[in-house]
């Protein structure tokens, strides 16, 4: 069965729906490309197994590949691109102005690099820590879900 970016608790993999995102990942250096596409499939498949995620798009924002939870949007926004300042290295990064990069370092301070309160930071010469970022990535795509009140309450 191929495999394409929706998730729709499905498997996923390198099958682009959105010409444009996939002329990024063309237009990487091939060690870049290659981390940047295995990070895509963490990415996808996390949140295929993650509950309460549903599908997921796949679109450019400022011109980085980008992975949003548009069906039920209970997470924050991933993206991921080559560290224009860093050669040899990706990064995973969600929005600044949550606590999650706060909540990665408490978690795998040693496991993962960080830059700043945005990114995590991925060798492209080294295996992907796929535990760590798994998890950091799932956390993003339920950061929202996480956060919403469990119910209200009344006064009587």
């Amino acid at each position: 069965m191929p495999r394409t970016a929706r998730s729709d608790r499905k498997p996923t993999a390198p099958g682009f729906t959105e010409p444009a995102v996939a002329a990024v990942f063309d237009a990487q250096p091939a060690a870049i490309r290659r981390q940047l596409l295995k990070l895509r499939t963490l990415i996808l498949d996390t949140a295929a197994a993650t509950p309460g995620v549903g599908g997921i798009e796949e679109t450019l924002k400022w011109g980085q590949p980008s992975y949003l939870t548009a069906e039920t949007k209970s997470g924050t926004t991933i993206r991921i691109d080559a560290v224009r300042d860093k050669p040899g290295q990706v990064a995973l990064y969600v929005h600044c102005q949550t606590r999650l990069v706060e909540q990665f370092r408490e978690l795998y301070a040693g496991a993962l690099g960080f830059e700043g309160n945005r990114a995590i930071l991925v060798d492209v010469d080294k295996a992907l820590p796929t535990g760590p970022l798994s998890h950091c990535i799932a956390m993003a795509l339920t950061y929202h879900a996480s956060k919403k009140p469990a119910g209200r309450r009344t006064r009587v």
